[in-house]
Protein backbone atom coordinates (compact mmCIF):
# COMPACT_ATOMS: atom_id res chain seq x y z
CA UNK A 1 0.00 0.00 0.00
CA UNK A 2 3.13 2.15 0.38
CA UNK A 3 3.36 3.07 -3.33
CA UNK A 4 -0.30 3.42 -3.92
CA UNK A 5 -1.02 7.07 -3.81
CA UNK A 6 -4.50 6.81 -3.52
CA UNK A 7 -4.92 6.92 -0.03
CA UNK A 8 -2.42 10.11 -0.28
CA UNK A 9 -5.13 11.73 -2.15
CA UNK A 10 -8.05 10.73 -0.70
CA UNK A 11 -6.68 12.09 2.67
CA UNK A 12 -5.82 15.45 0.66
CA UNK A 13 -8.91 15.94 -0.96
CA UNK A 14 -10.78 14.97 2.51
CA UNK A 15 -8.30 17.87 4.21
CA UNK A 16 -9.89 20.37 1.60
CA UNK A 17 -13.34 18.85 2.52
CA UNK A 18 -13.48 18.41 -1.26
CA UNK A 19 -15.50 15.13 -0.30
CA UNK A 20 -17.05 13.85 -3.82
CA UNK A 21 -13.10 13.84 -4.77
CA UNK A 22 -12.34 12.31 -1.14
CA UNK A 23 -14.92 9.23 -1.59
CA UNK A 24 -13.89 8.49 -5.35
CA UNK A 25 -10.41 8.10 -4.40
CA UNK A 26 -11.13 5.99 -1.59
CA UNK A 27 -13.11 4.09 -3.84
CA UNK A 28 -9.96 3.24 -6.03
CA UNK A 29 -7.84 1.98 -2.78
CA UNK A 30 -7.52 -1.57 -1.41
CA UNK A 31 -6.45 -2.60 2.09
CA UNK A 32 -7.47 0.74 3.44
CA UNK A 33 -6.75 1.03 7.44
CA UNK A 34 -9.55 1.86 10.21
CA UNK A 35 -9.44 5.43 10.07
CA UNK A 36 -9.50 5.62 6.65
CA UNK A 37 -12.45 3.40 6.24
CA UNK A 38 -13.81 5.83 8.82
CA UNK A 39 -13.21 9.00 6.68
CA UNK A 40 -14.73 7.12 3.29
CA UNK A 41 -17.82 6.64 5.26
CA UNK A 42 -18.10 10.45 6.26
CA UNK A 43 -17.40 11.53 2.31
CA UNK A 44 -19.86 8.96 1.22
CA UNK A 45 -22.62 10.13 4.12
CA UNK A 46 -21.60 14.03 3.33
CA UNK A 47 -22.29 13.59 -0.55
CA UNK A 48 -25.77 11.29 -0.26
CA UNK A 49 -24.71 7.93 -0.91
CA UNK A 50 -26.17 6.71 2.59
CA UNK A 51 -26.16 2.51 1.56
CA UNK A 52 -22.41 3.14 1.09
CA UNK A 53 -21.91 5.14 3.99
CA UNK A 54 -23.43 2.63 6.44
CA UNK A 55 -21.29 -0.16 4.92
CA UNK A 56 -18.11 1.56 4.85
CA UNK A 57 -18.75 2.50 8.47
CA UNK A 58 -19.50 -0.91 9.40
CA UNK A 59 -16.43 -2.37 8.20
CA UNK A 60 -14.31 0.64 9.83
CA UNK A 61 -16.13 -0.74 13.17
CA UNK A 62 -15.47 -4.12 12.28
CA UNK A 63 -11.67 -3.10 11.53
CA UNK A 64 -11.26 -1.15 14.86
CA UNK A 65 -12.48 -3.94 16.78
CA UNK A 66 -10.35 -6.25 14.79
CA UNK A 67 -7.39 -3.91 16.16
CA UNK A 68 -8.32 -3.77 19.54
CA UNK A 69 -9.05 0.53 19.36
CA UNK A 70 -12.74 0.67 21.49
CA UNK A 71 -12.37 4.39 20.64
CA UNK A 72 -12.51 4.09 17.11
CA UNK A 73 -15.34 1.09 17.29
CA UNK A 74 -17.57 3.41 19.88
CA UNK A 75 -17.21 6.42 17.67
CA UNK A 76 -18.06 5.02 14.12
CA UNK A 77 -20.84 2.71 16.25
CA UNK A 78 -22.55 6.14 17.58
CA UNK A 79 -22.25 8.28 13.69
CA UNK A 80 -23.86 5.19 12.32
CA UNK A 81 -26.80 5.09 15.06
CA UNK A 82 -27.08 8.61 14.31
CA UNK A 83 -27.13 8.62 11.38
CA UNK A 84 -29.58 6.08 11.00
CA UNK A 85 -32.08 7.48 13.62
CA UNK A 86 -32.33 10.95 11.78
CA UNK A 87 -33.09 8.97 8.11
CA UNK A 88 -36.01 7.11 10.30
CA UNK A 89 -34.51 4.12 11.56
CA UNK A 90 -34.73 4.53 15.01
CA UNK A 91 -34.54 0.69 15.18
CA UNK A 92 -31.28 0.21 13.91
CA UNK A 93 -30.01 3.38 15.01
CA UNK A 94 -30.99 2.20 18.59
CA UNK A 95 -29.13 -0.81 17.75
CA UNK A 96 -25.87 0.48 17.25
CA UNK A 97 -25.99 2.96 20.49
CA UNK A 98 -26.42 -0.27 22.44
CA UNK A 99 -23.03 -1.21 20.53
CA UNK A 100 -20.70 1.92 21.37
CA UNK A 101 -21.54 1.09 24.81
CA UNK A 102 -20.85 -2.48 24.93
CA UNK A 103 -17.34 -2.02 22.76
CA UNK A 104 -16.23 0.73 25.03
CA UNK A 105 -16.40 -1.76 27.86
CA UNK A 106 -15.73 -1.50 31.29
CA UNK A 107 -14.31 2.09 31.28
CA UNK A 108 -17.40 3.16 29.66
CA UNK A 109 -18.90 4.70 32.80
CA UNK A 110 -16.00 7.47 33.23
CA UNK A 111 -15.24 7.45 29.24
CA UNK A 112 -16.92 10.41 27.00
CA UNK A 113 -19.19 7.61 25.81
CA UNK A 114 -21.18 7.56 28.69
CA UNK A 115 -21.60 11.48 27.61
CA UNK A 116 -23.16 10.12 24.38
CA UNK A 117 -25.49 7.78 25.98
CA UNK A 118 -26.53 10.99 28.10
CA UNK A 119 -27.40 12.69 25.31
CA UNK A 120 -29.11 9.81 23.17
CA UNK A 121 -31.27 9.49 26.12
CA UNK A 122 -31.72 13.18 26.27
CA UNK A 123 -33.25 13.57 23.02
CA UNK A 124 -35.65 10.78 23.31
CA UNK A 125 -36.95 12.46 26.50
CA UNK A 126 -36.98 15.71 24.42
CA UNK A 127 -38.50 14.66 22.01
CA UNK A 128 -41.13 12.67 24.16
CA UNK A 129 -42.39 15.60 26.30
CA UNK A 130 -40.14 15.45 28.78
CA UNK A 131 -38.22 18.42 28.87
CA UNK A 132 -36.95 18.57 32.60
CA UNK A 133 -35.80 14.66 32.47
CA UNK A 134 -34.01 15.95 28.73
CA UNK A 135 -32.82 18.71 30.56
CA UNK A 136 -30.89 16.82 33.41
CA UNK A 137 -29.45 14.28 31.18
CA UNK A 138 -27.67 16.87 28.53
CA UNK A 139 -26.11 18.57 31.18
CA UNK A 140 -24.64 14.93 32.05
CA UNK A 141 -23.36 14.89 28.70
CA UNK A 142 -22.48 18.54 28.47
CA UNK A 143 -20.06 17.61 31.58
CA UNK A 144 -18.41 14.66 30.44
CA UNK A 145 -18.10 16.50 26.80
CA UNK A 146 -15.81 19.14 29.35
CA UNK A 147 -14.06 16.57 31.15
CA UNK A 148 -12.99 15.09 27.68
CA UNK A 149 -12.47 17.99 25.43
CA UNK A 150 -14.98 16.69 23.23
CA UNK A 151 -15.91 19.40 20.86
CA UNK A 152 -18.35 16.95 18.71
CA UNK A 153 -20.44 16.05 22.17
CA UNK A 154 -20.37 19.71 23.34
CA UNK A 155 -22.06 20.85 20.65
CA UNK A 156 -24.93 18.38 19.96
CA UNK A 157 -25.70 17.99 24.12
CA UNK A 158 -25.54 22.46 24.25
CA UNK A 159 -28.20 21.74 20.52
CA UNK A 160 -30.65 19.64 22.45
CA UNK A 161 -30.15 21.68 26.03
CA UNK A 162 -31.31 24.77 24.17
CA UNK A 163 -34.03 23.35 22.69
CA UNK A 164 -34.82 21.54 26.20
CA UNK A 165 -34.91 25.23 27.57
CA UNK A 166 -37.32 26.18 24.83
CA UNK A 167 -39.59 23.39 25.64
CA UNK A 168 -39.82 24.69 29.39
CA UNK A 169 -40.25 28.39 28.13
CA UNK A 170 -37.56 29.48 29.01
CA UNK A 171 -36.69 31.02 25.17
CA UNK A 172 -34.66 33.99 26.48
CA UNK A 173 -32.07 31.18 27.76
CA UNK A 174 -32.55 28.99 24.94
CA UNK A 175 -31.61 31.13 22.17
CA UNK A 176 -29.04 32.35 23.75
CA UNK A 177 -27.57 29.01 23.93
CA UNK A 178 -28.34 28.28 20.71
CA UNK A 179 -26.38 31.63 19.37
CA UNK A 180 -23.50 30.06 21.08
CA UNK A 181 -24.29 26.36 19.60
CA UNK A 182 -23.81 28.10 16.32
CA UNK A 183 -20.49 30.34 17.24
CA UNK A 184 -18.98 27.41 18.69
CA UNK A 185 -19.70 25.35 15.04
CA UNK A 186 -18.13 27.98 13.01
CA UNK A 187 -14.69 28.34 15.40
CA UNK A 188 -13.88 25.48 16.30
CA UNK A 189 -12.56 21.88 14.09
CA UNK A 190 -15.84 19.50 14.86
CA UNK A 191 -17.10 16.90 12.70
CA UNK A 192 -19.15 18.06 9.63
CA UNK A 193 -21.61 15.75 10.81
CA UNK A 194 -22.25 17.81 14.05
CA UNK A 195 -21.95 20.74 12.50
CA UNK A 196 -24.52 20.54 9.88
CA UNK A 197 -26.46 18.59 12.63
CA UNK A 198 -26.77 21.62 15.13
CA UNK A 199 -27.03 24.12 12.40
CA UNK A 200 -30.33 22.49 10.81
CA UNK A 201 -31.83 22.18 14.11
CA UNK A 202 -31.11 25.78 15.18
CA UNK A 203 -32.19 26.82 11.50
CA UNK A 204 -35.30 25.19 11.77
CA UNK A 205 -36.16 26.16 15.08
CA UNK A 206 -35.47 29.85 14.53
CA UNK A 207 -38.52 28.81 11.24
CA UNK A 208 -40.68 27.18 13.83
CA UNK A 209 -40.51 30.37 16.12
CA UNK A 210 -40.90 32.86 13.44
CA UNK A 211 -37.99 34.47 14.47
CA UNK A 212 -37.55 36.00 10.78
CA UNK A 213 -34.25 38.12 11.83
CA UNK A 214 -32.28 35.51 13.57
CA UNK A 215 -33.40 32.71 10.88
CA UNK A 216 -31.87 34.81 7.89
CA UNK A 217 -28.74 35.51 10.11
CA UNK A 218 -28.09 31.80 10.67
CA UNK A 219 -29.24 30.84 7.32
CA UNK A 220 -26.52 33.08 5.56
CA UNK A 221 -24.19 31.49 8.01
CA UNK A 222 -24.80 27.66 7.29
CA UNK A 223 -25.29 28.76 3.53
CA UNK A 224 -21.61 29.87 3.97
CA UNK A 225 -19.96 26.57 5.79
CA UNK A 226 -22.17 24.51 2.66
CA UNK A 227 -20.19 26.61 -0.31
CA UNK A 228 -16.90 25.79 1.65
CA UNK A 229 -17.62 21.81 0.76
CA UNK A 230 -17.83 20.67 -2.40
CA UNK A 231 -20.57 18.18 -2.97
CA UNK A 232 -21.85 18.61 0.51
CA UNK A 233 -25.50 17.33 0.58
CA UNK A 234 -27.13 16.04 3.50
CA UNK A 235 -27.57 19.85 5.18
CA UNK A 236 -27.38 21.52 1.81
CA UNK A 237 -31.20 20.82 0.94
CA UNK A 238 -33.40 22.03 3.25
CA UNK A 239 -30.65 24.92 4.20
CA UNK A 240 -31.13 25.89 0.43
CA UNK A 241 -35.08 25.83 0.80
CA UNK A 242 -34.89 28.20 4.50
CA UNK A 243 -32.65 30.44 2.15
CA UNK A 244 -35.05 30.38 -0.36
CA UNK A 245 -38.34 32.01 2.41
CA UNK A 246 -35.44 34.64 3.86
CA UNK A 247 -34.65 35.92 0.03
CA UNK A 248 -38.47 36.01 -0.83
CA UNK A 249 -39.25 37.98 2.60
CA UNK A 250 -36.45 40.39 1.56
CA UNK A 251 -38.08 41.42 -1.97
CA UNK A 252 -35.12 39.48 -3.93
CA UNK A 253 -37.26 37.00 -5.79
CA UNK A 254 -35.27 35.79 -8.49
CA UNK A 255 -32.56 34.38 -6.09
CA UNK A 256 -35.40 33.11 -4.28
CA UNK A 257 -36.91 31.08 -7.17
CA UNK A 258 -32.94 30.10 -8.13
CA UNK A 259 -32.44 29.24 -4.87
CA UNK A 260 -35.35 26.48 -4.92
CA UNK A 261 -33.97 25.56 -8.17
CA UNK A 262 -31.34 24.30 -6.76
CA UNK A 263 -32.33 21.69 -4.74
CA UNK A 264 -35.15 20.63 -7.40
CA UNK A 265 -31.98 20.07 -9.42
CA UNK A 266 -30.41 17.61 -7.40
CA UNK A 267 -30.61 14.36 -9.66
CA UNK A 268 -29.88 12.53 -6.55
CA UNK A 269 -32.42 13.83 -4.40
CA UNK A 270 -35.35 11.22 -3.34
CA UNK A 271 -38.34 11.81 -4.70
CA UNK A 272 -40.13 12.20 -1.33
CA UNK A 273 -37.48 13.59 -0.26
CA UNK A 274 -38.54 16.46 2.54
CA UNK A 275 -36.60 19.32 0.77
CA UNK A 276 -37.84 18.54 -2.49
CA UNK A 277 -41.35 18.93 -1.03
CA UNK A 278 -40.82 21.86 0.61
CA UNK A 279 -38.77 23.05 -2.74
CA UNK A 280 -41.63 22.53 -4.96
CA UNK A 281 -43.94 24.78 -2.75
CA UNK A 282 -41.52 27.19 -2.61
CA UNK A 283 -41.16 27.88 -6.13
CA UNK A 284 -45.00 27.58 -6.61
CA UNK A 285 -45.64 30.24 -4.12
CA UNK A 286 -42.98 32.55 -6.21
CA UNK A 287 -45.05 31.92 -9.62
CA UNK A 288 -48.06 32.73 -7.44
CA UNK A 289 -47.20 36.12 -6.12
CA UNK A 290 -46.39 37.14 -10.00
CA UNK A 291 -49.32 35.63 -11.87
CA UNK A 292 -47.92 32.47 -13.26
CA UNK A 293 -51.09 30.38 -12.56
CA UNK A 294 -50.63 27.38 -14.45
CA UNK A 295 -46.85 27.02 -13.43
CA UNK A 296 -48.30 27.59 -9.59
CA UNK A 297 -50.75 25.07 -10.04
CA UNK A 298 -48.41 22.52 -11.30
CA UNK A 299 -45.76 23.31 -8.33
CA UNK A 300 -48.31 23.08 -5.84
CA UNK A 301 -49.72 19.58 -7.34
CA UNK A 302 -45.81 18.33 -7.17
CA UNK A 303 -45.58 19.41 -3.62
CA UNK A 304 -48.47 17.66 -2.94
CA UNK A 305 -47.05 14.36 -4.35
CA UNK A 306 -43.59 14.61 -2.56
CA UNK A 307 -45.32 14.96 0.82
CA UNK A 308 -45.86 18.75 1.48
CA UNK A 309 -49.38 20.34 2.25
CA UNK A 310 -49.92 22.92 -0.57
CA UNK A 311 -51.72 25.15 1.76
CA UNK A 312 -52.11 27.89 2.31
CA UNK A 313 -50.54 28.90 -1.41
CA UNK A 314 -53.06 26.92 -3.05
CA UNK A 315 -56.05 28.45 -1.36
CA UNK A 316 -55.19 31.66 -1.87
CA UNK A 317 -54.47 30.51 -6.09
CA UNK A 318 -58.29 29.49 -5.91
CA UNK A 319 -59.39 32.70 -4.48
CA UNK A 320 -57.22 34.62 -7.70
CA UNK A 321 -59.33 32.38 -9.90
CA UNK A 322 -62.77 33.35 -8.36
CA UNK A 323 -62.95 30.13 -6.22
CA UNK A 324 -63.26 31.78 -2.24
CA UNK A 325 -65.34 29.05 -1.02
CA UNK A 326 -63.43 26.03 -2.03
CA UNK A 327 -60.07 28.13 -0.67
CA UNK A 328 -62.01 28.96 2.80
CA UNK A 329 -62.93 25.07 2.71
CA UNK A 330 -59.40 23.89 1.92
CA UNK A 331 -58.11 26.06 5.04
CA UNK A 332 -60.10 24.87 7.05
CA UNK A 333 -58.97 21.60 6.71
CA UNK A 334 -55.75 22.48 6.58
CA UNK A 335 -56.01 24.02 10.02
CA UNK A 336 -58.07 21.21 11.47
CA UNK A 337 -54.97 19.29 10.86
CA UNK A 338 -52.48 20.95 12.49
CA UNK A 339 -51.89 22.31 16.01
CA UNK A 340 -48.20 23.78 15.24
CA UNK A 341 -48.57 26.91 16.29
CA UNK A 342 -45.68 27.85 13.30
CA UNK A 343 -48.21 26.41 10.68
CA UNK A 344 -51.07 28.03 12.19
CA UNK A 345 -49.84 31.43 11.84
CA UNK A 346 -49.04 30.66 7.90
CA UNK A 347 -52.50 29.24 7.23
CA UNK A 348 -54.51 31.84 9.43
CA UNK A 349 -53.61 34.97 7.47
CA UNK A 350 -54.84 33.47 4.26
CA UNK A 351 -57.98 32.36 5.93
CA UNK A 352 -58.59 35.86 7.14
CA UNK A 353 -57.86 36.96 3.19
CA UNK A 354 -60.15 34.69 1.49
CA UNK A 355 -62.93 35.27 4.19
CA UNK A 356 -62.58 39.11 3.66
CA UNK A 357 -63.02 37.75 0.38
CA UNK A 358 -66.05 36.08 0.66
CA UNK A 359 -67.66 38.03 2.93
CA UNK A 360 -67.41 36.00 5.79
CA UNK A 361 -66.62 38.40 8.30
CA UNK A 362 -66.79 35.55 11.66
CA UNK A 363 -64.66 33.37 10.34
CA UNK A 364 -61.92 36.42 9.63
CA UNK A 365 -62.40 37.80 13.03
CA UNK A 366 -62.00 34.10 14.79
CA UNK A 367 -58.70 33.84 12.91
CA UNK A 368 -57.78 37.49 13.21
CA UNK A 369 -57.83 36.51 17.19
CA UNK A 370 -56.11 33.53 17.29
CA UNK A 371 -53.57 35.42 15.14
CA UNK A 372 -53.34 38.28 17.95
CA UNK A 373 -53.13 35.58 20.48
CA UNK A 374 -50.17 33.74 18.86
CA UNK A 375 -48.24 37.01 18.40
CA UNK A 376 -48.02 37.27 22.15
CA UNK A 377 -47.46 33.83 23.22
CA UNK A 378 -44.62 33.40 20.22
CA UNK A 379 -43.21 36.80 20.70
CA UNK A 380 -42.20 36.80 17.12
CA UNK A 381 -42.53 40.23 15.19
CA UNK A 382 -43.00 38.58 12.56
CA UNK A 383 -46.56 37.31 14.21
CA UNK A 384 -46.87 40.49 15.63
CA UNK A 385 -46.52 42.29 11.96
CA UNK A 386 -48.77 39.86 10.38
CA UNK A 387 -52.01 39.96 12.94
CA UNK A 388 -51.62 43.94 13.01
CA UNK A 389 -51.80 44.05 9.22
CA UNK A 390 -55.18 41.64 9.13
CA UNK A 391 -56.41 42.63 12.41
CA UNK A 392 -56.82 46.44 9.97
CA UNK A 393 -57.75 44.98 7.18
CA UNK A 394 -60.64 43.45 8.98
CA UNK A 395 -61.70 46.59 11.11
CA UNK A 396 -61.57 48.30 7.54
CA UNK A 397 -64.25 45.43 6.55
CA UNK A 398 -66.51 46.14 9.38
CA UNK A 399 -66.38 50.12 8.93
CA UNK A 400 -64.00 51.23 11.37
CA UNK A 401 -61.27 52.35 9.21
CA UNK A 402 -60.00 54.83 11.80
CA UNK A 403 -59.88 52.53 14.31
CA UNK A 404 -57.32 49.94 12.27
CA UNK A 405 -55.32 52.98 11.00
CA UNK A 406 -52.94 52.85 14.54
CA UNK A 407 -52.53 49.30 13.88
CA UNK A 408 -51.47 49.28 10.50
CA UNK A 409 -48.74 51.90 11.07
CA UNK A 410 -47.25 49.60 13.70
CA UNK A 411 -47.37 46.45 11.36
CA UNK A 412 -45.36 48.99 8.55
CA UNK A 413 -42.83 49.53 11.36
CA UNK A 414 -42.54 46.02 11.99
CA UNK A 415 -42.13 45.25 8.31
CA UNK A 416 -39.57 47.77 7.63
CA UNK A 417 -37.84 46.25 10.77
CA UNK A 418 -37.52 42.39 9.26
CA UNK A 419 -36.63 44.61 5.39
CA UNK A 420 -39.89 42.99 4.00
CA UNK A 421 -40.96 45.15 0.98
CA UNK A 422 -43.19 43.08 -0.20
CA UNK A 423 -45.97 42.56 2.98
CA UNK A 424 -44.86 46.46 3.85
CA UNK A 425 -46.20 47.12 0.14
CA UNK A 426 -49.74 45.15 0.85
CA UNK A 427 -50.22 46.84 4.25
CA UNK A 428 -49.36 50.27 2.83
CA UNK A 429 -52.56 49.05 0.33
CA UNK A 430 -54.80 48.49 3.38
CA UNK A 431 -53.44 51.92 5.18
CA UNK A 432 -54.36 53.60 1.89
CA UNK A 433 -58.03 52.33 1.58
CA UNK A 434 -57.85 53.37 5.53
CA UNK A 435 -57.10 56.67 4.24
CA UNK A 436 -58.91 56.81 1.89
CA UNK A 437 -62.26 56.14 3.93
CA UNK A 438 -61.24 58.66 6.79
CA UNK A 439 -61.29 61.11 3.77
CA UNK A 440 -56.92 61.50 3.90
CA UNK A 441 -57.06 61.33 0.21
CA UNK A 442 -53.28 62.54 -0.55
CA UNK A 443 -51.90 60.26 2.27
CA UNK A 444 -53.86 57.45 0.22
CA UNK A 445 -52.48 58.25 -3.00
CA UNK A 446 -48.88 58.30 -1.21
CA UNK A 447 -49.12 54.85 0.25
CA UNK A 448 -50.97 53.86 -3.42
CA UNK A 449 -47.79 55.44 -4.93
CA UNK A 450 -45.24 53.80 -2.57
CA UNK A 451 -46.55 50.30 -3.12
CA UNK A 452 -47.02 50.21 -6.95
CA UNK A 453 -42.97 51.16 -6.61
CA UNK A 454 -42.19 47.90 -5.15
CA UNK A 455 -44.76 45.80 -6.73
CA UNK A 456 -43.66 47.08 -9.72
CA UNK A 457 -39.56 46.09 -8.95
CA UNK A 458 -40.91 42.83 -7.86
CA UNK A 459 -42.89 41.98 -10.91
CA UNK A 460 -46.30 41.38 -8.54
CA UNK A 461 -48.30 41.50 -11.14
CA UNK A 462 -51.80 40.30 -9.44
CA UNK A 463 -51.02 43.30 -6.72
CA UNK A 464 -50.44 45.98 -9.35
CA UNK A 465 -54.23 44.52 -10.92
CA UNK A 466 -55.74 45.40 -7.45
CA UNK A 467 -53.80 48.52 -7.54
CA UNK A 468 -54.95 49.77 -10.57
CA UNK A 469 -58.18 48.23 -10.07
CA UNK A 470 -59.37 45.80 -12.49
CA UNK A 471 -59.40 42.30 -12.16
CA UNK A 472 -55.80 40.84 -12.77
CA UNK A 473 -54.90 38.86 -15.44
CA UNK A 474 -54.52 35.53 -15.14
CA UNK A 475 -52.62 32.93 -17.09
CA UNK A 476 -54.80 30.53 -19.76
CA UNK A 477 -53.85 26.67 -20.26
CA UNK A 478 -53.31 25.93 -23.84
CA UNK A 479 -52.80 29.10 -25.52
CA UNK A 480 -57.12 29.20 -25.33
CA UNK A 481 -58.61 32.52 -25.43
CA UNK A 482 -60.94 34.40 -23.51
CA UNK A 483 -64.05 33.37 -25.16
CA UNK A 484 -62.92 29.67 -25.63
CA UNK A 485 -62.63 29.21 -21.74
CA UNK A 486 -65.98 30.69 -21.56
CA UNK A 487 -67.18 28.20 -24.24
CA UNK A 488 -65.11 25.19 -21.90
CA UNK A 489 -66.72 25.71 -19.17
CA UNK A 490 -70.14 25.82 -20.75
CA UNK A 491 -68.87 22.30 -22.35
CA UNK A 492 -67.55 21.03 -18.99
CA UNK A 493 -71.45 21.90 -16.85
CA UNK A 494 -72.77 19.65 -20.24
CA UNK A 495 -74.41 22.12 -22.50
CA UNK A 496 -74.91 21.56 -26.30
CA UNK A 497 -73.33 23.94 -29.03
CA UNK A 498 -77.62 25.01 -28.97
CA UNK A 499 -77.53 25.79 -25.22
CA UNK A 500 -74.07 27.39 -25.31
CA UNK A 501 -75.33 29.87 -28.61
CA UNK A 502 -78.47 30.86 -27.00
CA UNK A 503 -76.73 31.72 -24.06
CA UNK A 504 -73.82 33.37 -25.33
CA UNK A 505 -75.50 35.30 -28.06
CA UNK A 506 -73.61 33.77 -30.91
CA UNK A 507 -74.21 31.23 -34.07
CA UNK A 508 -74.37 27.69 -33.21
CA UNK A 509 -71.79 27.25 -36.46
CA UNK A 510 -69.51 30.07 -34.14
CA UNK A 511 -69.74 27.97 -31.15
CA UNK A 512 -69.10 24.76 -33.19
CA UNK A 513 -65.57 26.15 -34.61
CA UNK A 514 -64.96 27.12 -30.81
CA UNK A 515 -65.31 23.82 -29.70
CA UNK A 516 -63.00 22.65 -32.67
CA UNK A 517 -60.42 25.25 -32.04
CA UNK A 518 -60.29 23.88 -28.12
CA UNK A 519 -59.95 20.61 -29.04
CA UNK A 520 -56.79 21.25 -31.03
CA UNK A 521 -55.32 23.51 -28.45
CA UNK A 522 -55.98 21.00 -25.82
CA UNK A 523 -55.11 17.98 -27.55
CA UNK A 524 -58.29 16.27 -27.26
CA UNK A 525 -61.02 14.20 -29.52
CA UNK A 526 -64.20 14.57 -27.20
CA UNK A 527 -66.03 16.70 -25.08
CA UNK A 528 -65.59 14.49 -21.87
CA UNK A 529 -61.93 14.76 -22.73
CA UNK A 530 -62.47 18.63 -23.11
CA UNK A 531 -64.31 18.41 -19.56
CA UNK A 532 -61.60 16.75 -18.01
CA UNK A 533 -58.90 19.04 -19.09
CA UNK A 534 -61.47 22.15 -17.50
CA UNK A 535 -61.34 20.50 -14.35
CA UNK A 536 -57.72 19.48 -13.65
CA UNK A 537 -56.93 22.99 -15.00
CA UNK A 538 -59.33 24.28 -12.40
CA UNK A 539 -61.45 26.24 -15.29
CA UNK A 540 -64.84 25.40 -13.45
Amino acid sequence: MSGDPGPARAREATGRRAWAEAREAYRACSDLPPRDLESWGLAAFLTGQDDEADAIRERAHQAYVAKGDPEGAARTAFWLGLSLVMRGEPARGRGWFGIMRQVAGAAFGTSRWSGYEALNLGMVALLSGRAEESLGLLDRALQVAGRHDDVDLRLLAASGHGQALLSLGRRAEGMQELDEVMVLGTSTAASPQAVGQVYCAVISICRGSLDLGRGAEWTEVLSRWCDTQSDLMPYRGQCLVHRSEVLQVRGRWDEAIAEAERVLGDDGRRERDIARGMALYQRAELYRVRGDDRRAELGYRDALAAGHDPQPGLALLRLAQGKGESALLSLRRALGETGVPFLRVRLLPALVEVALAVGDLGAAEDAVLELEEAAVSIDSVYARAMAATWSGALAIAQGKSVDALGGLRAALTDWAQLDAPYDAARCRLLLARACQDVGDLETAELERAAARVVFTTLGAQPDLAVLDGVQPRRSVPAGLTPREVEVLRMVATGASNREIATQLVLSEKTVARHVANIFVKVGVSSRAAATAFAYDENLV
